[in-house]
């Protein structure tokens, strides 16, 4: 899939470029939209972190920005979200809903911001279309992480049907940890 360079270099950025610690990896697009092919990346096992805006994943993302500084590692925030795709119900036609990916990039690392303050690591942000569970697995064997950190479910539902962690703690393979 995706092969881009990835280097962080030591000491302030250049003036003029931006700090790769802290920026997210950008594939720039006329039309904006978060559905779009990104460079790949190639990171050195990185901390993968699944958010999805909720508390535990808040609690997950401080976490998992912790594991990374502390290992040395690159970290990856994955925002997986629903295919977006819908058909309309008069017409039969298949409508795609369009998000604004540079505006969910900057909403993912203000979150990355608020709970952590300004942290001196390598961060790059991914988003996928599709399962959760699927989507996250499959990033995290993608670059070989070191460990998927995701927030624990809330609503009573995902214990009686599966939840997302119940699925990756049996299917990814790499380790897996759950905040509260």
């Amino acid at each position: 899939m995706d092969q881009a360079e990835s280097s962080p270099s030591p000491g302030p950025p250049e003036p003029g470029r931006p700090d790769p610690r802290r920026s997210a990896r950008r594939d720039p697009r006329p039309d904006g939209h978060a559905e779009r092919e990104v460079p790949a990346l190639r990171l050195e096992h990185p901390v993968v972190a699944g958010y999805d805006g909720s508390a535990s994943s808040r609690n997950a993302l401080a976490y998992a920005a912790g594991l990374s500084r502390r290992l040395g590692r690159p970290l990856l925030i994955v925002y997986v979200c629903s295919s977006g795709v819908y058909c309309e119900p008069l017409t039969g036609q298949v409508v795609g809903v369009p998000r604004d990916a540079d505006a969910l990039e900057r909403w993912l690392l203000a979150e990355l911001d608020q709970v952590t303050g300004c942290t001196e690591i390598d961060v790059h942000v991914r988003t996928r279309r599709g399962s959760p569970a699927r989507e996250l697995a499959a990033a995290a064997e993608e670059f070989s992480a070191d460990a998927l950190v995701i927030g624990a479910p809330t609503h009573v539902w995902h214990r009686i049907a599966g939840s997302v962690s119940g699925w990756l703690a049996r299917h990814a393979r790499c380790p897996v940890i759950v905040v509260p």
